[in-house]
């Protein structure tokens, strides 16, 4: 019962606002921990539930520290703290809670030697950097900001925490001409700051002409008139290989960058959007929507009021966001002559376009005066180093001008300028380059593309430098690898056009075989206790991922999140449905530990088409009972306990005596949720998983199966 009672005060804690009362439920949930759980039980099911409790205390301890920073009670703090930040050396939240008691208790000094140590623990152990909310405290103790002193807002994600993101990507090192609009952008921006009306900039124009780099070039020009933040979102609206965003996962993405926390974030898209809106209410903020595809996609991302600046791109005219919203529409055209010539200058230098006039003037004739060909042009003449006149022939002889790019016709000539740059590769870049294009994510590692090309990592890292120097491939984080969305089309029509079928579905096999292996062995690091899949052998060049222990699992899962989801979804669109169900149990744990109950219902949908598909007598009651974890996290009890008796009946039908178990106790754990009167059928289920676990050679505990119903509820 001491279990219910800390889940109860901790839940009642993180609901309330008055930051007092929290720290006292706080206080009085994490005092009914008296020792280790299940002290003296040496088997795997109490060892995995003793790791599922270790996270629900640690979670509540650092929310309470939270909650005791804005309460100004840092000094005391800090000896739990350091035994903490010893126990956690690379867990970033409590490094930043370290950070900001030392700061707070006078001792800057140490507190920015203590962001340093952990830069170093990051950069050896894990080869990446602090995030963006410790690298964003560590500025603010540099410049002192006032923000930081006692009682003032954490800025180290949390409950109830106001954080000012600054989430725009690089500004592009080149950018050419643009001056009208980038004068338009800030007047629309000055004439509205007296007006009391919120700012819509729709900035309109073909594929390939530079929407998003005058977007993201304004922005960072103009960031200091925006102290709130700055919010930026690829909406994804003409990706080749994946759907347009839906806005209930961009307003997400932005209650994240907000400090929204998950169990924060409401369950229905209007009242997140609502809650959007109100964290935004009196900020100067700006939000940058970029690749738009409509108006519907667009307006429950607007800011409402004013002091808030929206800038969209879009390839469409967004004509319904002007005549409804009243956006400011601005229209790119394409560059001028001597826009064009002195964006050649800047990437092949002053020299040798003064050596070529004539070859000069016939490239940038041949493309059009569009940016994005100009610049592939460019590229494609700086790597080889042949003469202006030969890359002006090619030009001409490709099919003269570049056309515009409509909203559904990608025009025939910019898949030729990717063709000449595709060209100069050696053949083992070229098809990786085209083997890219099957992977569904939006990015990709090193690992998991030697696994797609069945090639040694050392070797494919090799052959992304050479494909991101081309300008193919850009590594937009260290390590990870990403396609603009031509470049996608591009390489997956010259797969298509270049490699037979049984080698396309080949390494769309192993791409799926790293994933599904690599996902499985994580999991069973987040969860010992749990069986383990019957898988099947990774296929030949498929090389899985291995983690040291369970922190390095989880930074996996986390950092590969988007691409397993969008793998769930390739492997059922593709026929790979035994892959589906597969990696949607490996990604279960992961997606309900961390709170993503949304993707975990839909990877579980997913899971049970597949296994019904296959009428695989192991995957059918596995995909419910993933679908019956996601309700029971969103509240729908019943439907829950539907599922899982389901669940029971396929897995008495196969004789599956660990599974049958496993389903007692999830049953019993949505009971537990309808108060004590539900105690008895509690009871009554425990007692028959441990019958089941003791007659296929487990033990649910070591005496009497009661003493661990609390932990079902």
């Amino acid at each position: 019962m001491d279990l219910h009672q800390f889940r109860y005060l901790a839940t009642q804690a993180r609901t309330v606002h008055d930051d007092q009362l929290a720290l006292e439920l706080f206080e009085q949930a994490l005092q009914l921990w008296r020792s280790e759980p299940l002290s003296g039980l040496d088997t795997p099911w109490a060892t995995g539930l003793r790791i599922t409790l270790d996270d629900e205390r640690l979670a509540a301890e650092l929310d309470h520290v939270d909650t005791a920073l804005r309460c100004s009670r840092h000094t005391e703090l800090l000896p739990s703290l350091s035994a903490r930040a010893t126990q956690y050396p690379l867990d970033e939240r409590v490094a930043g809670q370290m950070m900001l008691a030392l700061y707070r208790s006078g001792r800057q000094a140490d507190a920015l030697e203590h962001y340093q140590g952990l830069h170093r623990r990051l950069a050896d152990e894990l080869g990446t950097d602090p995030g963006p909310a410790v690298q964003r405290l560590h500025h603010q103790m540099l410049t002192a900001d006032p923000s930081l002193a006692a009682s003032s807002t954490l800025s180290v994600p949390g409950p109830g925490v106001a954080v000012v993101p600054h989430q725009l990507p690089a500004a592009v090192a080149h950018l050419v001409g643009r001056v009208r609009e980038l004068a338009a952008l800030t007047a629309q921006v000055e004439s509205a700051a007296g007006a009391g009306t919120v700012v819509i900039t729709s900035v309109g124009g073909t594929a390939g002409i530079g929407k998003t780099a005058l977007a993201v070039h304004w922005a960072h020009q103009v960031r200091d008139r925006f102290p709130d933040g700055q919010l930026y979102v690829n909406l994804r609206g003409f990706d080749p290989r994946a759907q347009a965003m839906d806005p209930a996962e961009a307003v997400r993405g932005f209650l994240d960058a907000l400090g929204v926390t998950r169990q924060h974030i409401p369950l229905s898209p209007e009242t997140q959007i609502a809650l959007y809106r109100s964290l935004l209410d009196g900020k100067r903020i700006l939000v940058v929507l970029d690749n738009a595809r409509d108006a519907k996609q667009v307006r429950p991302l607007l800011p409402g009021t004013a002091g808030a600046v929206a800038v969209v791109t879009s390839r469409n005219r967004l004509s319904g966001l002007a005549a409804v919203d009243g956006a400011h529409p601005i229209s790119l055209d394409l560059l001028t002559e001597e826009e064009a010539r002195e964006l050649l200058v800047r990437r092949l230098g002053p020299g040798r376009v003064a050596a070529e006039p004539h070859a000069v003037q016939q490239i940038i004739t041949q493309c059009a005066r569009l940016p994005l060909a100009l610049t592939i042009a460019a590229t494609r003449a700086a790597q080889t180093g042949f003469p202006l006149t030969t890359l002006a022939a090619e030009l001409a002889e490709a099919g003269r001008r570049l056309d515009v790019l409509s909203a559904d016709d990608p025009p025939s000539e910019v898949r030729a300028v990717f063709s000449w740059s595709y060209a100069a590769l050696t053949p083992s870049a070229a098809r990786l380059f085209r083997l890219l294009g099957l992977h569904p994510g939006p990015d990709i590692s090193a690992a998991a593309a030697a696994s797609l090309a069945a090639l040694p990592t050392l070797q494919v890292r090799g052959l992304l430098a050479e494909l991101t120097r081309a300008s193919l491939l850009t590594e937009h984080a260290p390590g990870r690898y990403a396609f603009h969305d031509l470049l996608r089309d591009y390489a997956t029509e010259q797969a298509h056009s270049t490699d037979p079928d049984e080698e396309r579905h080949a390494a769309v096999h192993r791409m799926l075989d790293h994933y599904l292996h690599t996902a499985h062995a994580a999991a069973r690091l987040l969860e010992p206790a749990r069986e383990p899949l019957p898988l099947p052998p990774p296929q030949p060049g498929v090389s899985p991922e291995h983690f040291a222990d369970r922190e390095r699992a989880l930074a996996w899962f986390t950092t590969e999140h988007a691409v397993l989801l969008a793998a769930v979804d390739h492997a059922a669109a593709t026929g790979f449905d035994a892959h589906t169900w597969q990696l949607a149990q490996s990604l279960a744990t992961y997606l309900d530990r961390r709170g993503h109950w949304h993707d975990l219902a839909t990877v579980g949908n997913a899971a049970v088409d597949a296994a019904d598909r296959l009428a695989d007598s192991l995957g059918q009651p596995v995909a419910r009972s993933i679908v019956a974890r996601a309700y029971r996290r969103h509240g729908n009890f019943d439907d829950a306990y539907s599922h899982l008796r389901l669940a029971l009946d396929l897995f008495g039908r196969a004789g599956n005596l660990p599974g049958q178990a496993d389903t007692y106790i999830e049953l019993a754990r949505v009971k537990g949720w309808q108060g004590p009167h539900a105690i008895p059928e509690i009871l009554m289920l425990a007692r028959q998983a441990h019958a089941l676990y003791l007659s296929c050679g487990q033990r649910l505990v070591s005496r009497d199966p009661d003493c661990v119903t609390s932990s079902c509820y």
